[in-house]
């Protein structure tokens, strides 16, 4: 049975030529959520072919496992796929994989608790550095404004979702540029980009010594920001949003010649300084109709033995 090998290989090979790819195309910038799509179908067409890999060896290994999968199956299909013929590598492969699988939850599920309590940390100091007034309600003003020296503004998640500033950024902010910072945080909360960032850490982190994972999570923070700027962008103007950023960040020295944890936010200014070139409406469906067919392949792939015993 050498389907969950041509599974595995299949897999390894997306792994590898869907960043490559993606990194020479000159449109992911101009279109950062067809980009977000697109990674996000490469990475779980490797994901699915791993799962089907996993599965398709654990019935070749044990016929506890191989019994439901195929009951109710036809004889020449279960035929197709050979399972009597697998060897002592099927069980090894199917624990193999069973683990990773395992592990990947472990950490999306560590991720998760460690961003809540994070979340959870810097409520408890934003209630005791804006402290409730007598008569409100904690967490009911969707916008707070925190006293400090260092302009900023960031979503916080939670339920209610809180959008805080701070008095520097309100007094670097002018005009239209303060609305185009809370429209960019904004879209980063309608997008749910934080379960993005949450996944690809988690498989990132996981999965140190797989490139694939450390450049889907990579991609992840440089796209979400570039989406929710265009949101931004669309609202209040391109030139305003730059001005904006370089409002909030020119203080960190991210536009000087030494480069710093921001230093992709001299590109975005760059950018939205650059008048848009979007791909046009036909392209834009083309290439997310063909990132959704990416992890259907695997599938394919899988029932082809059982479809060609069906005739």
């Amino acid at each position: 049975m050498i389907l969950p090998a041509a599974l595995l290989l299949l897999g390894a090979l997306t792994a590898v030529l869907a960043p490559r790819l993606l990194a020479r195309a000159d449109w992911p910038d101009r279109e950062p959520v067809v980009a977000l799509w697109v990674w996000q179908c490469a990475v779980a067409a490797v994901i699915v072919c791993c799962a089907l890999s996993m599965t398709f060896s654990a019935a070749a290994a044990w016929h506890a496992v191989g019994g439901p999968v195929f009951a109710s199956a036809p004889g020449p299909v279960v035929e197709a796929y050979a399972l009597g013929t697998s060897g002592h590598w099927a069980d090894m492969t199917a624990v193999t994989l069973a683990c990773g699988g395992l592990w990947s939850v472990a950490m999306l599920t560590r991720e998760v608790v460690r961003a809540r309590s994070r979340r959870r940390s810097r409520r408890a100091e934003l209630l005791l550095r804006v402290p409730v007034l007598p008569g409100e309600v904690p967490g009911s003003d969707p916008l707070v404004v925190l006293e400090g020296e260092r302009p900023d503004a960031w979503w916080l998640p939670g339920t209610p979702p809180q959008l805080v500033v701070t008095t520097a950024a309100l007094r670097r902010l002018k005009g239209r540029q303060l609305d185009a910072v809370l429209a960019h945080e904004k879209g980063h909360a309608r997008a749910r980009h934080d379960w993005l960032l949450h996944c690809s850490a988690a498989l990132a982190d996981g999965f140190p010594q797989v490139p694939v994972f450390a450049a889907f999570r990579d991609e992840m923070h440089r796209l979400v920001e570039l989406a929710a700027d265009d949101v931004a962008s669309r609202r209040f103007g391109r030139l305003t949003t730059a001005l904006a950023l370089v409002e909030l960040n020119e203080d960190r020295g991210v536009f000087g010649p030494c480069p710093t944890a921001q230093a992709h936010v001299p590109q975005r200014v760059h950018r939205l300084l650059t008048p848009p070139n979007r791909l046009t409406a036909a392209r834009r469906l083309r290439l997310t109709a063909a990132a959704a067919l990416v992890p259907v392949v695997p599938v394919l792939v899988a029932f082809a033995p059982g479809l060609r015993a069906l005739g």
